[in-house]
């Protein structure tokens, strides 16, 4: 994987001076994803991003742009994990309520995570969604990566009526917005100190909604 690297420190010993440190753009990457999973596009200064990154600023500018560009390569990268993880259970479980199910299940113990930040990083950041202190590009990034997790579940429950697991004549827009919603609840319950527990309860009740 390709090294960036980032101009000596003008502390740096005899031996280190004059050679450049390398960094693991990736890996810099996951660490300012966390910082702003955390605490959101405002709540996170660009020094406690550098910190976290093992980076300078001048790095940072020069690997990623500016404050917003970083936040939408992170959220990005959040994306495709989430993605992967919801295409491994809603295109993989042949059955679509347990499909449905166990993406929720899924879903409620990544929330709760604590080698995680807590809750999710799309519905932690749209806190900051709609001030005058948020870029509209993250504005709208936020409200298309929220959009694309409903638009999976409704693609799960079209291939459902598709296959007679799901009654065509319920409507699978209304009842994708339904189990987003729920996903969305879940997340700010774990954002605020919810436990597994509260959580998979919650789906059991999203479940028993399910049509016959």
């Amino acid at each position: 994987m390709d090294k960036i690297e980032e101009s000596p420190a003008r502390t740096a010993t005899a031996n280190e001076r004059g050679r450049p440190r390398t960094f693991d753009p990736d890996t810099a990457l996951d660490r300012a994803l966390e910082v702003f999973w955390r605490d959101g596009f405002q709540g996170a200064s660009l020094s406690e991003l550098t910190r976290a990154m093992g980076i300078s600023k001048p790095s940072l500018y020069a690997a990623y742009g500016d404050k917003e560009a970083l936040y939408l390569r992170a959220l990005e990268r959040y994306g495709a994990v989430a993605q992967e993880r919801a295409a491994a259970v809603l295109d993989t479980q042949p059955d679509a309520r347990q499909a449905i199910n166990e993406y929720l299940r899924v879903s409620a113990r990544s929330l709760v995570d604590p080698a995680l930040p807590g809750g999710c990083f799309i519905v932690n950041g749209t806190a900051d969604c709609g001030t005058a202190a948020t870029p509209k590009g993250v504005d709208c990034a936020l409200s298309r990566a929220m959009q694309a997790t409903q638009a999976r579940l409704r693609i799960r429950l079209v291939r459902a009526q598709e296959d007679g697991h799901f009654p065509r004549d319920r409507s699978a827009d209304e009842m994708a917005a339904f189990y987003c919603t729920v996903l969305v609840g879940m997340a700010v319950l774990a954002k605020g100190g919810a436990g597994l527990g509260q959580l998979e309860a919650a789906v059991r009740v999203a479940m028993a909604a399910w049509p016959g």
